[in-house]
């Protein structure tokens, strides 16, 4: 089980995570909502240490996460993936040896320096590619990939880490609709196939509704709301987002488009 323990982040004299307190049992798929600023990516950042904690800590079953350096901290992030927005490729390098990266942290430095994969690990990075429905660009080099493509690289070399955590901060942000989805799928798919405990920031409500166990809503660094997906009533999302309810020109139909509601995905192809 993943525990926050009145985790605090400051930056100067601004505030972006204040007094945050979670339980996330394995094997979850938790999205976590609110407006931009709320404090989610410093959240997540937090507990794969990219930031550390300003005061609070962060366990991972017996492993305090917040007291970890060195090659400790590296073993961390191997078992705690990090996906990002921009999706963190090397340009240059083809497709198959971005994902092998991920095996960087089961290796000596040594190899590391010079690359030198296993026969394993290229077999391994194949299946993962195979998996997300995108080997035929096993050799292209990964700038030339369209930004969904790209995003499904980033998740099969987290998968090369095989890692027990997957944190994706906004990875569908930059995505038209249909590769939005074939990425929700994908990590959907790590989640219940092979217990992968994922968790999210989104920004569409119907994202988290659709591919969401358990949805957590931040408003100036803090917990606004935690709790399953059809909890997600439209007075709390206006709670969440700011909206005054009884603003008269926010009709209910306005509220629905532009939060999210009643919107349906678009067709995309489906991801074993």
């Amino acid at each position: 089980m993943l525990v926050l323990d009145d985790v605090t982040r400051r930056f100067n004299e601004k505030t972006a995570v204040a007094g945050v307190s979670l339980s996330i049992p394995s094997g979850s798929f938790v999205g976590v909502i609110g407006r931009s600023g709320a404090g989610k990516s410093t959240l997540l950042r937090m507990v794969n240490r990219l930031v550390d904690p300003t005061s609070g800590a962060i366990r991972f079953g017996d492993v305090d996460v917040t007291k970890l350096q060195g090659k400790a901290l590296r073993d961390w992030r191997a078992r705690c993936a990090m996906i990002f927005q921009q999706f963190n490729l090397v340009g240059r390098l083809d497709v198959l040896t971005n994902v092998m990266l991920g095996r960087l942290n089961h290796r000596p430095t040594a190899y590391s320096l010079v690359k030198s994969f296993t026969d394993r690990e290229r077999a391994m990075a194949i299946s993962a590619l195979e998996r997300l429905g995108i080997a035929e660009v096993a050799l292209q080099r990964a700038g030339t990939l369209s930004g969904g493509q790209q995003q499904r690289v980033a998740i099969a070399r987290a998968i090369l880490q095989e890692p027990e955590i997957i944190l994706a901060d906004e990875p569908i942000a930059s995505l038209d609709p249909r590769n939005a989805q074939v990425v929700m799928r994908s990590l959907q798919a790590l989640n219940r196939n092979d217990g992968i405990t994922v968790v999210t920031n989104l920004h569409t409500l119907d994202t988290a509704r659709e591919y969401c166990s358990r949805v957590i809503a931040m408003a100036n660094g803090r917990v606004v709301f935690d709790g399953a997906p059809e909890a997600l009533t439209e007075p709390v999302v206006r709670e969440i987002y700011g909206v005054e309810a009884d603003d008269a020109s926010f009709s209910e139909r306005a509220t629905s488009t532009s939060l999210g509601f009643g919107l349906n995905p678009s067709p995309a192809f489906a991801v074993s």
